[in-house]
Formats: structure tokens, C-alpha cells, sequence
């Protein structure tokens, strides 16, 4: 069984629609795909209807923004209630806060002489979708100013580039109790990305492990083996789940569905975990 637990569309910062993540991961051979975008379940009903459609089996989730004295801190949430008041709540907090960063950033592009329009960067946002920083490179892109996400992110919009803002995020030790609250199942994204910026300390992955975290995404492409023989070790000595997930974004990234996959017996751990919503079967 080929189990890929971490994707986006365009329901947030994937290039593709959530019914398209879908089929490709059917195409591409996969058994079971995640649909996690980031803060919003708004690709759940159209990725569920696909999944039932080309004979896959969907884990609902969201990838949920935190942060913790300026560290970005990403928690992946599998099958939380999408109802659920707290977490409806937070969500939104989140997302209007990423909205009204496009404008900060955009206005400091055009402060800086980098001629880019708030209307342009709000039409590669999908009605409904999670803003975020990679509409604001690909309507760079689309201006001429770079050549693609990757070399927008380099020279702008970076965590340690100059244009770079912060937006809301919850406290990551909060956000695992709210998954918890939700009836979801907690799990940090790409720990170590260190390329990114997005370390995060045991002390901190301790910390939230006594909160409620269930697991660690330990294979990712961003991890490379001596950060995944730590995260194992880190995970077992915490009792902790093991996962393994592509993070793909269709075009935005050059991650490959399937490209590091999840055992099933973590699948199962995690529907045992999870009374917020339930697995779309094929």
C-alpha cells in the first residue's frame, strides 16, 4: 500500500484543484493521498468526490500555520471536525492575517521599485483559497520579474529576505490541543527543513508531544538521513508516530507524489487516533 500524507492544491499554494491532486496521485500509483492544505478545509468536498471517482482512499487534513517567538512551526491536522467552533475560529484568524500580508509585502515590493500590483497578486488566488506568499511569486512571475517560485522566494520573499512579514499564527503547543479538541490528529510537517528556516528544537517537540502531537513527518525530501535517523530516534524515544509524504504543490514545487510514503500501520494508528471526521474509501 503507497500512502502519501501531505499535498496542497489550490485550495492554498498548489497549482493544481483539489479533484486533480487527486487523480494524479491515483495515476501516479498511490493508494492513499492527504489532501493538507494550508489553514482552510475548502478542497475537502471536491477531493472527496475524486477520490470516490478513481478508486483512492482520501485522508482529510489541513496544514495549520504556528509559530513560537518568530519560529515558524507547521502542524499537520488529519481528520479533525471541520466544524468544530475553536478550530473554524483559528482558521479564519489565519487567513484574513495572510490576506492582509499580501498587502504589507506588496507594498514593500513597490516601495523597493518592483513593479507588482496587490489586484494582480489577489488573481492567482483561487476564490476561497489561502493566500499566501507563493501568489505573490507567481504574479512575479507572470510580470517577468523572475523566472519562477523558487527564484522569487531567493531574492524577496524569503524568511530572511528583506520583503518578508509575519502573519498570525497560533502557538504550536496550542494548535496541538486545538487538533486534539477538533477530534484531529496532530503531526509536525517537515521538522527539520533546515533550508527553510523551520527547525524545530526537541525541547520543543517535547513540549508538545505532552500537549497532544502524535507524530513526526520524518521522511520528506527536506530532511536529509542524518535529520532522519535523529527524527526516528527523537520519535521513538517519544513514542511518537513516523510519517513520510511528498508535500507536493503540482507545479509550485518539485516534489513528486509518492516520492516518500507512510506505513500502513501509522495510517491505522492515526484513523484509531481521529473522531473528528473519517477517511474517504475507495
Amino acid at each position: 500500500m503507497v500512502i502519501d500524507l501531505h499535498t496542497h492544491s489550490t485550495a492554498s499554494d498548489g497549482t493544481e484543484p483539489p479533484g486533480v491532486v487527486v487523480a494524479q496521485a491515483a495515476a501516479a500509483g498511490l493508494d492513499v493521498v492527504a489532501l493538507t492544505d494550508h489553514d482552510t478545509t475548502g478542497g475537502w468536498d471536491e477531493a472527496a468526490d475524486s477520490a470516490r471517482r478513481h478508486g483512492i482512499t482520501l485522508v482529510r487534513g489541513i496544514e495549520v500555520s504556528c509559530s513560537r517567538r518568530g519560529q515558524s512551526v507547521h502542524l499537520l491536522a488529519y481528520l479533525p471536525d471541520p466544524a468544530h467552533p475553536g478550530l473554524v475560529a483559528e482558521l479564519e484568524h489565519a487567513r484574513r492575517s495572510r490576506d492582509t500580508r499580501l498587502e504589507r509585502i506588496v507594498a514593500k515590493l513597490a516601495a523597493a521599485g518592483v513593479d507588482v500590483t496587490i489586484e494582480a497578486v489577489r488573481a492567482e488566488v483561487e476564490d476561497g483559497a489561502t493566500a499566501g506568499r507563493p501568489h505573490i511569486a507567481d504574479a512575479l512571475v507572470r510580470a517577468g520579474h523572475v523566472a519562477d517560485r523558487d527564484e522569487a522566494f531567493a531574492r524577496w520573499l524569503g524568511n530572511d529576505r528583506p520583503y518578508y512579514v509575519a502573519h498570525y499564527a497560533p502557538d504550536p503547543v496550542d494548535a496541538v490541543r486545538l487538533v486534539r479538541d477538533a477530534g484531529g490528529v496532530p503531526v509536525i510537517a517537515h521538522p527539520r527543513s533546515v533550508d527553510r528556516g523551520r527547525v524545530v528544537s526537541d525541547a520543543l517537540v517535547e513540549e508538545m508531544t505532552a500537549a497532544g502531537l502524535a507524530g513526526l513527518e520524518v521522511h520528506h525530501r527536506d530532511h536529509g538521513p542524518d535529520a532522519v535517523h535523529h527524527l526516528t530516534g527523537l520519535a521513538r524515544s517519544l513514542g511518537l508516530l513516523v510519517t513520510g509524504s511528498s508535500d507536493y504543490h503540482g507545479d509550485g514545487k518539485a516534489n513528486r507524489l509518492g516520492e516518500r510514503t507512510t506505513a500502513p500501520e501509522v495510517l491505522e494508528a492515526i484513523e484509531a487516533l481521529a473522531s473528528g471526521s473519517g477517511v474517504v474509501r475507495a
